[in-house]
């Protein structure tokens, strides 16, 4: 193993995995972009989304500078192309006022990026083969952003993405308890491609803590808001009441009027009743944290939240083992007998479902359905050294909550269980819920 591969592992993918992989997230990124009119793929002016024709010709060109031009040293397919879609150094206001290219140039654009690392592939070695780890999970998670994009602008729902027949599983109440000991929190160079914020494993000392088996439902959060639970200030962080006063919330942000006593929710276009055991989603930190003090719990910090994924109790039950799982079920790779990922589903699914997923301590859907908020900041490990792509984590740490697990519109690539997904408190646009801890 070189000192590149040393520092910066990959899965070991074959030049033919990384092709199909490559095809199978372009695929996707079309599926969400490809039905939206010229004025949908422009969009309004929000802090919270970026003009669609900008976002999509922005992956396309991490495609091309990291593979094409970083690595195999290719000229720029387009001139100046970083003043158009370099995230780092253009700003975020000023992505509708560029002269981009249009739909037609922006879709060849990407089909040209994609052919070229097809022809590459073949002669392209370990080390150069994280830059497309790299430009692949990249695409992933905007594959997931331009899903709860539609979401947030009310566009149709994704075309033939996710199997609409969602499995009404019930609830899953309950505790699971977890020994306390010592846990190597954060990822190693066996785990493959990992992000610079997951370096490395480091020991951190654990007391035993009880954590729901299931995530926090629609349900349960109902009994929050009906017993007038955003207006009792005492249950609020000052952080929290700023925001919920800023925003006037009184429930979380696509939640409607009841019809009948059933609460009903916007998704996408259309207003259905929800699913009361389905977990909750579209939920701040702040929001979270209120049900808590609330409920009398509180969230998990992120090492107890991995305990719980895919640590494994000692031989007596009474320490964690030194031993770790890949996945909380073991070894087998997500399906949705196990997990609620990779567009499994179009949407949660109820917290009693992908009961083959289970971790060593009981918990369930510890992967997929929704990201769950942790009360962990994000902060580097110690030692932390950035990657190559120096802004993924870097500017960022301090000022977001650390999310673990995925959703249902999470790839398998990413949502390994040490992946640190990280947002600020008060977005309420993701795929976001929670699960919580006994005080």
């Amino acid at each position: 193993m070189s000192h590149g591969q040393a520092h910066r592992p990959t899965s070991g993918a074959s030049a033919a995995e990384l092709g199909a992989q490559l095809r199978e997230a372009r695929h996707r990124t079309r599926r969400l972009t490809e039905d939206l009119s010229s004025s949908e793929l422009m969009g309004p002016r929000l802090e919270v989304v970026n003009p669609v024709l900008w976002e999509i010709g922005h992956v396309a060109w991490f495609h091309e500078y990291w593979t094409l031009r970083h690595t195999a040293h290719r000229a720029p397919l387009i001139e100046r192309s970083e003043r158009l879609w370099d995230s780092s150094a253009v700003p975020h206001v000023t992505r509708w006022t560029l002269d981009l290219p249009d739909r037609a140039a922006t879709f060849a654009y990407m089909a040209e990026v994609l052919t070229r690392q097809e022809d590459l592939l073949d002669d392209t070695d370990q080390d150069a083969r994280y830059f497309y780890e790299l430009a692949i999970r990249h695409e992933d998670m905007h594959i997931e952003a331009l899903t709860y994009m539609r979401q947030t602008l009310s566009f149709a729902p994704p075309h033939e993405l996710g199997s609409a027949g969602r499995p009404a599983a019930g609830p899953l109440p309950g505790d699971a308890t977890v020994p306390g000991g010592t846990w190597r929190l954060g990822s190693t160079a066996a785990d493959g491609f990992v992000f610079d914020n997951e370096k490395w494993a480091h020991e951190t000392a654990l007391a035993p803590f009880a954590i729901a088996r299931a995530p926090v439902t629609n349900a349960e959060f109902a009994a929050f808001v009906e017993a007038r639970g955003y207006h009792a200030r005492e249950f609020w962080s000052d952080a929290g009441w700023a925001w919920r006063e800023h925003r006037g919330a009184e429930r979380p942000v696509y939640w409607q009027d009841r019809r009948d006593g059933v609460w009903t929710a916007r998704r996408y276009r259309s207003i259905e009743e929800l699913a009361p055991h389905a977990p909750v989603v579209f939920v701040t930190w702040f929001e979270a944290e209120a049900w808590c003090r609330w409920a009398g719990r509180r969230l998990p910090s992120e090492a107890e939240w991995e305990a719980a994924a895919i640590g494994m109790p000692s031989a007596d039950g009474r320490r964690l083992a030194g031993e770790r799982q890949r996945w909380p079920w073991g070894k087998g790779t997500p399906d949705a007998t196990r997990a609620n990922l990779d567009y499994a589903f179009d949407g949660p699914v109820d917290v009693a479902a992908c009961a083959n997923g289970d971790s060593a301590f009981g918990c369930r859907q510890m992967i997929g359905s929704v990201w769950e908020w942790t009360a962990s900041d994000f902060l580097p490990f110690a030692g932390f050294s950035a990657d190559p792509y120096k802004d993924y984590s870097q500017p960022w740490f301090g000022t977001r909550k650390v999310l673990r697990g995925g959703c249902w519109a999470t790839s398998a690539r990413i949502a390994r269980p040490a992946y640190r997904n990280f947002f600020t408190p008060d977005r309420s646009d993701v795929f976001a819920g929670f699960r919580t801890c006994a005080m």
